[in-house]
């Protein structure tokens, strides 16, 4: 049966981008300089979420507000410094976006990163063409998702019932709530399977599981 869906919106970290093992590895570091215990992947996939500054209350952080900013610094930058030169997109990416592009879908990405860090990375990783629209944040804090998210589902020529959002966490979810469009979560990035479950969203473990959902 043909998909309903003509327009996907794409979410970037985590679920075209392979970088959870990275944000773990970053994180530690941090807590290391804090002299504080390193976290698993398992239970950062367990407990992150947004907004962020919740999350690093949970590793426990001195979450007031100057301290919040002074570690979200300190994460992106230590971030920066790696992930275009060690992540990797999710396995068969490009090949996916071109096959789901064959098949009569158009796409765009909407992220909380910044706007700068989302086009550079689009474009490094080769899957540019594939994209009718980039939409990041100026905000390190990704607070902005939803906001942006709205004003993006205005400007597309598809309704929202013929869109559908793609991505890893429950806030990506609540985003496409936010914005009135359908939701699929894949797994493999930074949320558990089980707590994406917990929202009634489809679940897939993969992008190839992916296009077997849409066709």
């Amino acid at each position: 049966m043909p998909s309903p869906y003509r327009h996907i919106i794409w979410d970037w970290n985590g679920t075209l981008l392979d970088d959870t093992w990275l944000c773990v590895e970053v994180l530690n570091g941090l807590l290391a300089k804090r002299n504080r215990s390193p976290l698993t992947e398992d239970v950062y996939r367990q407990n992150f979420g947004f907004p962020v500054i919740h999350f690093y209350d949970y590793l426990g952080f001195d979450t007031d507000v100057d301290s919040f900013a002074q570690v979200s610094r300190e994460f992106i930058n230590d971030y920066e410094v790696r992930w275009l030169e060690e992540c990797v997109l999710h396995p068969e990416t490009s090949e996916i976006l071109k096959k789901l592009s064959g098949l009569g879908h158009t796409h765009s990405v909407l992220s909380a990163a910044k706007q700068e860090a989302l086009e550079i990375g689009i474009n490094h990783f080769g899957i540019r063409e594939h994209f009718s629209g980039l939409v990041g944040t100026d905000n390190i804090y990704a607070e902005g998702k939803v906001g942006q998210g709205k004003r993006w589902i205005e400007k597309l020529e598809w309704d929202p019932e013929e869109v559908v959002m793609i991505g890893d966490t429950l806030h990506d979810f609540e985003v496409a709530e936010a914005i009135g469009t359908h939701c699929i979560l894949l797994a493999h990035g930074h949320h558990t399977p089980e707590r994406l479950a917990t929202t009634g969203a489809p679940v897939v473990h993969s992008l190839q599981e992916l296009v077997d959902h849409l066709h």
